[in-house]
């Protein structure tokens, strides 16, 4: 009789016990131990939000199965086969030895684990900055059920506290979302020019928007320098002045746990990450790493990258443990697919963005393509905003982003499998995407977003971004800014320096226009903007450009 195989996980939120369950399946026999240094297991830490915003109602929901059962050790013992050390943590790994020493900070005890196959699931830590005051009391991450259980106990039973969000990314844009939904006075502050860093700052801004409309105050290109206050935080002191704080809850961003690894010699990769095969193999064959402290491979530039997401980290699981138990298993990369609610908002991104796609020498073309999300006659139609980015000399997408309160998730998946094959944005312009009224237009947006792409690369329409407008008109450049809409659309809003000529008499005033005079056309979503210019091309124009996206993406400016 074979000897059974021993398996040892090291961590318990989300690909240590995907691992440990699969290896449980392929190999009833084996001797699975997952040693997880905290109290929680297997519980959904992007559920967080959600449960401070108390669109969750109970912690358990974070922590059942869908069938309603609590995954705890008991579960794992009992139907997985799995035994679980709760408030054990790894300490060293004998790699010569094949063993893990932890300590159990229940029975203050520590012990040697042997194994035969060793898996790091360690996860990442939130970041938080060397600030003054920072371990003052209300001052939160926002990682696991106890940092959540500690701000919604500020924000429940009527309190409604002032709240400092430090960071713009996801977590920090979806914090915000929950505080105001308790009826919070939100400020989020972002060091960088932009939230959400992972989008281009034409999208970004349209999100801004959309929050700081719904209460929330935004201020990026601000700096946090210190935290005030007696014990309790009470005040957040910045570069731009101070902000007087109740609950604060830094969201800077994750580093990946590596310290066990890198002291028993595993190499790291060049993000800081645990570098990995494609069978998620360390530099130790004996030993796998998954999920978030583990480095991934881009899909599209084949550089190295870290993506910490829920999603990956769970595919992992199951590629370690296919191969932990003799199969041969692959796990090619990420395209850093995102999706995030922001109020009634979707911002969803996969592939490179423009500022990637040019760090990483592309010839990027992109294309802004905004556009009802369903037939524009429906009642259910909403807006949705999308950028595309297509390699010029291949004609491969390499990115999508998409922003509004129209189904964004929907496109950007079927962005991902587009770039995941390879495809051109010829190739996608021909998909047989599935079409109905309540569903879609008949030209989806991501078969539109297609068309103008090539409408662009084969020379038919010149764009340019309502940005590159903005900047002209800043620099004093002589154009003409021509509206194509009605008049009462004119009348309703107009841009700034814009001379209104609508599309249908457009042909019958070609003679008010300069031939010589480089003209910008638009429109609402610029598609009768097109339309212009390509009348005043076959009239005799030869400096004729449409504005990309028209009113519709044309840059935010508070008020």
């Amino acid at each position: 009789m074979s000897k059974a195989r021993k398996v040892v996980v090291i961590g318990g939120v989300a690909a240590g016990p995907k691992t440990a369950s699969k290896v449980g399946r392929l190999d009833p026999e084996a001797e699975i131990t997952l040693l997880e240094k905290g109290d929680f297991l297997s519980y959904a830490g992007c559920g967080l939000p959600y449960y401070v915003s108390g669109d969750i109602k109970e912690q358990q929901e974070l922590l059942a199965t869908p069938a309603g059962t609590i995954r705890d050790a008991l579960f794992f013992e009992k139907v997985k086969n799995i035994r679980v050390l709760t408030r054990s943590e790894a300490l060293a790994i004998d790699r010569k030895g094949k063993r893990v020493r932890y300590k159990n900070h229940a029975r203050g005890e520590e012990v040697w684990l042997d194994y035969d196959a060793l898996v790091l699931a360690a996860g990442a830590t939130p970041i938080v900055p060397a600030l003054p005051g920072v371990a003052r009391q209300n001052v939160f991450t926002l990682h696991n059920i106890p940092d959540a259980e500690g701000v919604k106990a500020l924000v429940v039973g009527g309190r409604k506290p002032k709240a400092v969000i430090v960071g713009g990314g996801l977590i920090g844009v979806e914090t915000a979302e929950a505080l105001a939904a308790r009826g919070c006075q939100v400020t989020l502050v972002e060091m960088l020019p932009q939230i959400l860093n992972l989008l281009d700052w034409e999208m970004a801004q349209q999100v801004q928007a959309h929050m700081e409309g719904k209460g929330v105050t935004v201020l990026t290109g601000t700096q946090v320098t210190a935290i005030e206050g007696n014990g309790r935080v009470e005040a957040v002191l910045t570069g731009q002045g101070r902000l007087d704080a109740d609950l604060v809850v830094m969201a800077v961003g994750v580093r990946p746990n590596v310290g066990l690894a890198h002291a028993a010699g595993i190499a790291l990769g060049t993000t800081g990450a645990i570098r990995v095969d494609q069978a998620l193999r360390t530099s130790d064959p004996d030993i796998y790493a998954v999920g978030d402290c583990t480095e991934n491979t881009h899909l599209v530039t084949g550089k190295p990258c870290f993506v910490p997401l829920g999603s990956t980290a769970n595919k992992h699981g199951r590629v370690a443990a296919i191969n932990i138990c003799g199969g041969n298993e692959t796990f090619p990369g990420v395209l850093g697919s995102m999706v995030c609610k922001v109020f009634d908002f979707c911002a969803a991104r996969t592939g490179l963005s423009e500022s990637e796609a040019r760090q990483h020498g592309y010839d990027a073309v992109t294309v802004l393509a905004p556009g009802p999300d369903r037939a524009h006659y429906m009642p259910a139609a909403k807006l949705l905003l999308m950028k595309m980015v297509v390699e010029r000399g291949t004609r491969r997408i390499l990115g999508l982003q998409a922003a509004g309160p129209g189904e964004g998730a929907k496109r950007n998946d079927v962005a991902v499998m587009a770039i995941t094959a390879g495809m051109t944005v010829d190739q996608l312009a021909k998909a047989d995407l599935s079409y109905a009224p309540p569903f879609s237009p008949a030209i989806d947006n991501i078969i539109n977003a297609a068309d103008v792409a090539r409408n662009k690369l084969d020379g038919h329409m010149k764009g340019v971004t309502p940005m590159q407008v903005r900047e002209k008109q800043e620099r004093g450049d002589a154009f003409l800014f021509l509206d194509v809409r009605s008049p009462a659309e004119f009348q309703a809003m107009r841009l700034p320096g814009s001379v209104n000529i609508p599309l249908g008499a457009l042909r019958s005033r070609l003679g008010e226009l300069d031939k010589d005079q480089e003209i910008i056309a638009f429109c609402k979503i610029s598609l009768r903007g097109y339309h212009a210019a390509l009348i005043l091309e076959a009239a005799g124009f030869a400096n004729v450009k449409v504005m990309d996206g028209g009113v519709a993406m044309w840059p935010y400016e508070k008020a």
